[in-house]
């Protein structure tokens, strides 16, 4: 064996045939003219092996007349013929291949196929596939063939629930036995089942089965109570206070079913009771009925030329049905039919006796039977603690005298609402929540409506108000077409408190004055409002600045 310390006249590499020399040396610290060192020649035998290009690695020191000769010789692995997958039913074999540098024809190299391995991990675990893992890698002959285990869902064990029925639990679960275990869409799933406010509590558990690659799944759930006795306050700068008392019960009998009852006084007086289903999905139906009663007070009738004319009361009493579901194939799409009846009284209270024919007209009293028909598109994120997507419905409703009622027409209309985050304009800000569950959020509502025939007086749209048009009166604006545009930046300053800055522009117009929908004769209203949350629910005061008046509105929930 050479002696430590002497001359390194030459350092060679044998064993190449795809791979040049000039990598080899390029990864060692033994040098030409630097005196032996086999410590050094040892790390740099491992720095060769990883490049990993490389079977084997070894060096041999040959003494010549100018001192030694390293001589490091190396064994390739092999080239690489094919790439195969085995246990992937989350990607397609070609998916996983995307994501490696190692294909047929190169060398097989450790060092880069471990990264490839890695790359195919962090697409599983971004994902949610957290628990899948590379179980086996096999080289042979130039194929290399690499086993994934790919978890599964065993047996779903709910307990805890003494109310709720355990297939109301169940189907916000997307999850089920046989399925993939998803952390994602199990986290998705607990956030949809948390909001439907059934639950104090939900924690996850998992428990090992016999085979490897199953685990059940142990879900417990804490009961809360769903009965609930509300009050109501509101204010408005036309229909002044107003108050009201109720029970609903989000989950009657743990049938997932909603109940309703309650009342509200004030110049806008109502009565009603409800029940509903109001899950849908492809085999289940969603479906309401309801009875109601509602008195409207001092609303005033404007003329073609927006002068007062009168002032009248509007009495209405009904009843409704209504069923729907999403259509198979497509979980975005649902429609939904409504059957309604009800009868309407209007009282002139004070202004000018002498009405025209067409305002006489149209304050008549009846009956109405309409039928309902709604297509929505809804791709709002189902998961998330705050709107995100858009929605998109249109409508069509058919008044019949054939059915007991006392006019035919036709009207359609159709709504898109839209909700982005603006989570980079967050960054902008030096104030105000920074909370990832909360961001500043814009949201965009537009309606358009047309109708036909002998629409009556309460069946027009309507225009105006706390819901529509915010810097003028309630149902300001009334007719057979309509035009409305609602924007809304929302600003929370802090978790439970919000600033709204809005603006509105929107009108209604009868084909009677001879008028049509038109663009140029919207009215305008901007202005601000704060949002609280709280155990009522999201309180809202809006201050609104119309062509020439302002108004307030103070209540509960967002306009849209």
């Amino acid at each position: 064996m050479a002696e430590e310390g002497a001359n390194v006249a030459a350092v060679e590499v044998e064993g190449l045939e795809r791979t040049v020399a000039s990598y080899v040396t390029g990864a060692l610290s033994t040098k030409v003219g630097q005196p032996l060192s086999y410590e050094k020649l040892d790390r740099d035998r491992d720095a060769i092996y990883d490049l990993g290009f490389y079977e084997t690695v070894d060096y041999r020191v040959e003494e010549v007349p100018e001192g030694v000769r390293v001589v490091f010789t190396v064994k390739e692995n092999p080239v690489v013929q094919a790439l195969r997958f085995k246990g992937n039913v989350a990607y397609r074999e070609e998916e996983l291949k995307a994501l490696c540098f190692t294909s047929p024809g190169n060398i097989f190299n450790r060092t880069f196929f471990r990264n490839d391995l890695q790359r195919i991990t962090d697409k599983y675990r971004k994902d949610g596939y957290v628990m899948m893992r590379v179980q086996d890698v096999e080289v042979k002959d130039g194929v290399v063939e690499v086993t994934i285990l790919e978890p599964r869902v065993g047996e779903v064990v709910i307990q805890g629930n003494k109310k709720t029925k355990d297939y109301v639990i169940r189907r916000e679960l997307k999850l089920k036995k046989g399925d993939l275990f998803n952390a994602t869409v199990l986290r998705h799933s607990l956030n949809r089942l948390q909001a439907k406010g059934y639950f104090e509590d939900i924690s996850v558990g998992f428990e090992p089965t016999e085979d490897p690659v199953v685990m059940d799944l142990i879900l417990t759930v804490e009961e809360a109570k769903t009965g609930k006795l509300g009050l109501s306050v509101g204010h408005g700068s036309q229909s002044g206070w107003s108050g009201g008392l109720s029970y609903s019960d989000s989950n009657w009998q743990g049938l997932g079913t909603n109940l309703s009852a309650g009342f509200e006084l004030g110049d806008n007086e109502q009565y009603w009771v409800y029940y509903s289903q109001p899950y849908m999905d492809q085999d289940t139906y969603s479906w309401n009925a309801g009875v109601y009663k509602r008195k409207w007070t001092d609303y005033d009738y404007y003329d073609e030329n927006n002068n007062w004319r009168f002032t009248y009361d509007q009495e209405k009493i009904g009843a409704y049905v209504g069923a729907g579901r999403k259509f198979r194939g497509n979980d975005q799409l649902s429609w939904f039919v409504t059957l309604d009846w009800h009868k309407v009284e209007n009282t002139v209270t004070s202004g000018d006796s002498n009405r025209t024919p067409e305002e006489r007209r149209e304050m008549e009293d009846g009956k109405n039977f309409s039928v309902t028909a709604s297509l929505t598109r809804n791709t709002m994120d189902p998961y998330l603690s705050y709107p995100k997507g858009d929605v998109e419905t249109v409508n069509f409703e058919k008044g019949f005298s054939s059915l007991g009622g006392d006019w035919d027409y036709t009207k359609y209309w159709l709504e898109a609402r839209f909700y982005t985050p603006l989570k980079k304009l967050m960054d902008y800000l030096d104030f105000g929540s920074k909370s990832e569950d909360n961001p500043v959020l814009l949201a965009l509502r537009a309606r358009a409506g047309w109708g036909s025939g002998d629409i009556p007086w309460g069946e027009m749209y309507l225009v105006g108000g706390t819901s529509t048009l915010r810097g003028y009166k309630d149902n300001r604006f009334r007719g057979e077409e309509m035009l409305l545009f609602n924007a809304e930046l929302r600003l929370p300053v802090e978790d439970n408190f919000s600033l709204v800055f809005f603006y509105d522009a929107g009108k209604a117009w009868k084909k009677s004055d001879g008028e049509g929908m038109d663009l140029s004769d919207l009215a305008q209203s901007k202005g601000i409002g704060i949002r609280v949350k709280t155990p009522l629910g999201n309180l809202r005061l809006d201050y609104a600045q119309g062509d020439d008046e302002t108004r307030t509105h103070f209540g509960f929930g967002d306009m849209f």
